[in-house]
């Protein structure tokens, strides 16, 4: 399962993270999300009764959708999600334990980052693929720059990744790209019906594959 989730994570190339204030409303983004082609998805924990929306979706979608359990901060958090049904955890920092739990079930974990630093951290500590938050702050090059020192390395750029700048990030080494209001926006949704993340949805896995045909060399 772990590498199944790291397999489709890569092949799609995004991560849509999914932040509600009602649980209640989860399965219609995800059914949304699944119809554009997404495979992994992050729910975050601070969503009000993750755990029991979790436990619902991965009933229904099963191995369709992955669902992914993020910001993470503690080893209990992990394991109850875990137990749930979520095949991912994601942590907003590089917290060393939580991927262990993650890694003892079976799970991927992708861990936070930011510097150079941060991101060794999180390779030692066995994280599967790195979340660079706030990616908007270092840009497209910094992703790259990034990959001259880590080459091996899986990055996810996240926080404010656009539509508009999605492919750059791809093309400077980033293996997907992960966002919330980019892909799951409440008030497009209201004005628009889930058709919206839908099709969002499908114009970001475009753009990757068409950033994926000319990337930038390495430093």
């Amino acid at each position: 399962m772990r590498e199944e989730v790291i397999r489709w994570t890569r092949s799609v190339g995004i991560l849509p993270a999914i932040k509600l204030k009602q649980s209640t409303d989860l399965l219609p983004y995800l059914r949304a999300l699944r119809k554009a082609g997404a495979r992994v998805v992050e729910i975050t924990a601070t969503t009000p009764g993750v755990l029991d929306a979790v436990k619902t979706a991965a009933a229904e979608l099963g191995n369709d959708l992955y669902l992914g359990v993020g910001t993470v901060l503690d080893t209990e958090t992990a394991r109850a999600a875990i137990m749930v049904g979520a095949r991912l955890i994601v942590n907003p920092a590089v917290i060393p334990e939580v991927i262990a739990t993650a890694h003892r079930y079976g799970v991927a974990c992708y861990s936070g980052a930011f510097t150079a630093t941060e991101c060794l951290s999180a390779m030692l500590a066995g994280a599967d693929m790195v979340k660079i938050f706030p990616a908007a702050l270092g840009g497209p090059r910094y992703m790259l720059n990034l990959k001259m020192v880590y080459p091996e390395v899986n990055l996810i750029p996240s926080g404010g990744i656009s539509l508009q700048d999605a492919g750059e990030f791809i093309k400077c080494g980033a293996c997907a790209v992960s966002g919330s209001r980019q892909f799951v926006n409440a008030e497009e949704v209201k004005q628009h019906g889930f058709e919206w993340i839908t099709e969002r949805t499908m114009e970001f896995i475009k753009v990757v594959e068409e950033a994926r045909k000319s990337p930038y060399p390495l430093p």
